[in-house]
């Protein structure tokens, strides 16, 4: 069986995707006792860090997630107290996601957990700088990736 070499950019995909992997579980057992999930804390955060209201599509393509797997999500945490879906004086289809009192508090409870947690433990191991390169690159790898429709690039 003919086995090509890996590259850089190989490995450096397939650590992303275990370092996600390991990212989605170590949030889900950092935010359960808030009442949350990974996914329901990252779209709680996305509404949160916001300077203004965002749609369920907005919210989805900020955090490169699907339209459907978002509506779910708000619709759950609209049923639980914590957020609201207003009308939209921009669009009657598309509401707007605004965070209860009740969601503000989980969101931020979590967030100081996972700080507690896990923060300092990245910040000794990653300097500012080290930081700040890592996300230009994985910013723009994101661009790469959103800019081009789903399938192969060959098939575009």
């Amino acid at each position: 069986m003919f086995r090509s070499e890996t590259r850089p950019i190989d490995e450096l995909i397939f650590e992303i995707f275990r370092v996600n992997d390991r990212l989605i579980a170590l949030g889900d057992a950092t935010v359960k006792e808030f009442g949350l999930t990974s996914a329901r804390w990252l779209v709680l955060g996305a509404v949160a860090i916001s300077p203004t209201p965002l749609t369920v599509a907005q919210v989805a393509r900020n955090m490169g997630l699907s339209r459907q797997a978002v509506q779910r999500l708000a619709n759950e945490m609209s049923a639980t107290g914590l957020l609201e879906l207003r009308d939209n004086p921009n669009d009657r289809r598309a509401r707007i996601i605004v965070l209860t009192a009740e969601g503000t508090d989980a969101y931020d409870a979590a967030l100081a957990r996972w700080r507690e947690d896990w923060t300092g433990a990245m910040e000794e191991i990653l300097s500012d700088e080290e930081l700040v390169a890592t996300m230009r690159i994985l910013r723009r790898l994101r661009g790469l990736v959103q800019s081009r429709p789903w399938g192969r690039p060959a098939d575009i």
